[in-house]
């Protein structure tokens, strides 16, 4: 169960690593003061979720 949850961490942070990447270059050039990874983590993770949401066609779809 730990190895589990350890490998479901790990592969969710290599799942989320570009979108957050990015949001780490986009938001060092908006703000003064440059994002760590883990201050960008979550947002990362909203957003890859979304993508992936929005590319996997949103489930049914009305006729």
């Amino acid at each position: 169960m730990i190895k589990a949850l350890i490998v479901a961490f790990v592969v969710l942070l290599l799942a989320t690593f570009p979108a957050t990447w990015l949001l780490m270059l986009f938001l060092g050039n908006v703000m003064a003061t440059g994002p760590s990874y883990w201050g960008t983590l979550p947002l990362g993770i909203l957003v890859s979720s979304l993508l992936g949401s929005a590319a996997s066609g949103g489930g049914a779809r009305r006729a």
